[in-house]
């Protein structure tokens, strides 16, 4: 029998429809098919799988020369790479560095995860409200609660005084999920192992969008690439990117190689951009170690994508509002202008909120993570690529302690065997990794 996803045929339609809108496709006539398949009101299997196979059919011709999926294409297209400083990094520091990139993660989506899915205005008025605008610290609970101003569930382990240890959450999952992975299988992993490990580490109810539709295509005996882009319109979301911080940690100096395993699983639940996506931020990790300049790392992260992409685009705009702009208000008003109609789990204006609390945060963690964080989307998700990213730079013992104190070094995850475990013990398993693949 067919594992189906739980989202309606329509919903799916819908989605795949913007997907195409997005890549520059006139959607007018398509648009037209789905709402008179979706007026008879049932349609058989045969029926529904034509229409599939004509929205994919748009989807897999469109701007394919300037987005490749595969990784020859995307080599081929990338900008020319500049030389970065050498990995001189003793084997005490390079702990010190990958734990400091753990805890930056673990902080990040802390702090994210309260609001996260929240747009920018909705997380102000709730910060106004507890009388906590700037964002500075871990969100303060308001009790009671405004109307419509309720924290996401579970806002106890995520807020001011109440953070214990990083509460279960799937950024962390795959990054615990990954480091499995690369002890099982070594650097040379494969896109079908990894998604086999996926289905057989985490439950089919806690993977989401793009993930989730992958897991389903994994059941019923597909294989990547094709697992990516059979009946997903989620394939150029955000969830990649949120896998791709292990590749970064364990190749540390190394972004084209960083990349290259972020390829890998990235491939398996999405295409275009939603690889690229992952791509750029194991980049920009990896770079992290060699390198302190914010902006440096985000170049390091944009020489491994297709100069041609929108992804890169973004991120070269996102840099430009930056250096002109210098506030980060002025610069959300200039991503949301830009890129204000793609879904706000999509990984383009995410990647535009990560490139602007980076630079903007100049190495800090405090400020890198809020400024990101305030400004709305997928909060837990940006806000723990940004902390990852800092702390890689900075190491742990230069990250605050009222940010890096509260989680007392615990992390709890769904992966067998790290229900509840120490960040420490994390990065310590990945130092090892890091100084053998070296």
């Amino acid at each position: 029998m067919l594992i189906q996803s739980d989202l309606s045929t329509e919903q799916l339609w819908r989605a795949e429809l913007k997907l195409l809108a997005e890549q520059g496709i006139d959607t007018d006539d398509l648009s037209k098919r789905v709402e008179a398949a979706l007026a008879v009101g049932t349609l058989d299997e045969r029926e529904v799988e034509d229409l599939w196979a004509e929205l994919e059919s748009c989807a897999g011709l469109s701007s394919q020369s300037r987005e490749p999926s595969d990784l020859a294409g995307i080599l081929q297209r990338r900008p020319k790479n500049r030389p970065l400083p050498p990995w001189r990094l003793g084997s005490d520091e390079l702990y010190d560095r990958i734990y400091g990139a753990w805890l930056g993660r673990c902080c990040g989506c802390t702090l994210g995860k309260p609001v996260e899915g929240w747009p920018r205005q909705k997380i102000e008025a709730y910060l106004r409200s507890a009388g906590s605008y700037p964002l500075s610290s871990y969100f303060p609970v308001r009790q009671p609660f405004l109307e419509g101003l309720e924290l996401k569930r579970p806002y106890p382990e995520t807020t001011l005084g109440n953070v214990r240890y990083m509460t279960r959450d799937d950024d962390i999952d795959y990054t615990i999920l990954n480091l499995q992975i690369i002890k099982m299988y070594g650097a040379g992993f494969t896109s079908d192992q990894l998604a086999t490990s996926v289905i057989t580490s985490l439950p089919f109810n806690l993977v989401y969008t793009a993930e989730a539709i992958a897991y389903r295509n994994v059941i019923n005996g597909m294989h990547p690439p094709r697992t990516a882009s059979f009946h997903n319109p989620f394939q150029e979301w955000i969830g990649a990117q949120i896998r791709a911080d292990l590749w970064g940690y364990v190749n540390p100096g190394r972004p084209e190689k960083a990349a290259e395993m972020a390829w890998r699983d990235a491939s398996y639940s999405h295409t275009r951009n939603g690889i690229y996506g992952e791509m750029w931020a194991a980049a920009c990790i990896a770079a992290a170690f060699v390198t302190d300049n914010p902006r440096e790392i985000v170049l390091a992260g944009l020489e491994q994508i297709p100069d041609s992409s929108r992804l890169a685009e973004a991120v070269r705009l996102g840099l430009e509002w930056v250096e002109e702009l210098r506030e980060w208000e002025a610069v959300w008003d200039k991503i949301q202008t830009v890129y204000g109609s793609y879904s706000p789990l999509h990984v383009i204006p995410n990647t535009c909120l990560i490139v602007m609390g980076l630079v903007l945060g100049k190495g800090d963690l405090g400020t890198s993570i809020c400024t990101t964080v305030m400004g709305g989307n997928d909060t837990d998700c940006t806000g723990a690529t940004v902390g990852s990213i800092v702390g890689a730079m900075r190491g742990s013992q230069s990250l605050a302690e009222e940010w890096t104190g509260p989680l007392q070094d615990r992390v709890k995850s769904l992966v067998s065997g790290f229900q509840d475990g120490r960040i420490s013990d994390l990065a310590r398993e990945t130092a090892v990794l890091a100084e053998r693949e070296a």
